[in-house]
């Protein structure tokens, strides 16, 4: 429609479903990012908002943790639809078409937003910032899981890869805006080789990519992961 903010594309889940899936499967086995969450804002009885939410694979896992409600928003109407179909057999999930810069909900109708790998990070997602003041409650606490590229192996790989990330200056953002961090590593583990290779072909361009696989023996590998959050 005209007007609508454009989604930022992401080549990683949108051309290749199957295989973020089987990355989805694969980070963060332990749990570690839902219970620093968990720390910060209980999700139990909590109404959640996961923007960015691709074919909802997270979507059933805010439930399981207890919230009363979940959001998930996409810009992406295919993964809309795959995310539809992932969580059609609960009452408590909803999947809206929309952006982080125009959230389709209500004012002070949320108490946690969550957004991961969500084209979330940075300078220019000043708009969805707001969007996240108008959504939440008082009291409500939004989360923003970001690459941490001073740190780890994958950290390595993803500064290498890109060398025009610039960490220092997204972390200069973040605090600017008010937000504060918790630095985590997690695992980045999957079942066999082949999944890994799979996984690791998405995620970087091919000449970075066949040099990963070059190098690095195994299926996983440590991940820094910044998971930055603010209070309203």
């Amino acid at each position: 429609m005209s007007g609508e903010p454009e989604p930022t594309r992401s080549p990683n889940i949108w051309d290749a479903p199957d295989i973020y899936e089987l990355e989805n499967l694969g980070v963060d086995r332990e749990g570690l990012i839902e219970a620093a969450m968990g720390r910060l804002h209980p999700v139990g009885g909590a109404d959640l908002v996961d923007i960015g939410c691709g074919s909802g694979f997270h979507l059933p896992l805010w439930r399981t943790l207890g919230a009363r409600r979940v959001v998930g928003i996409e810009p992406y109407p295919p993964l809309v639809e795959l995310a539809r179909a992932r969580t059609a057999g609960d009452g408590g999930i909803q999947v809206l078409d929309g952006a982080a810069q125009a959230l389709p909900l209500p004012d002070a109708s949320m108490d946690i937003a969550h957004a991961r790998w969500a084209y979330f990070f940075g300078a220019g997602c000043e708009p969805g910032l707001a969007e996240l003041e108008r959504v939440l409650r008082p009291g409500g606490t939004a989360f923003v899981i970001d690459n941490d590229a001073t740190r780890s192996t994958f950290g390595r790989w993803f500064q290498r890869a890109y060398p025009g990330y610039d960490p220092l200056a997204v972390e200069r953002f973040w605090a600017r805006q008010g937000w504060s961090r918790e630095r985590l590593i997690i695992r980045w583990d999957f079942d066999s080789r082949e999944d890994f290779e799979s996984v690791v072909r998405i995620e970087f361009p091919e000449t970075a990519a066949e040099g990963i696989l070059a190098e690095h023996e195994g299926t996983g590998t440590d991940y820094a992961i910044s998971l930055w959050w603010r209070h309203f």
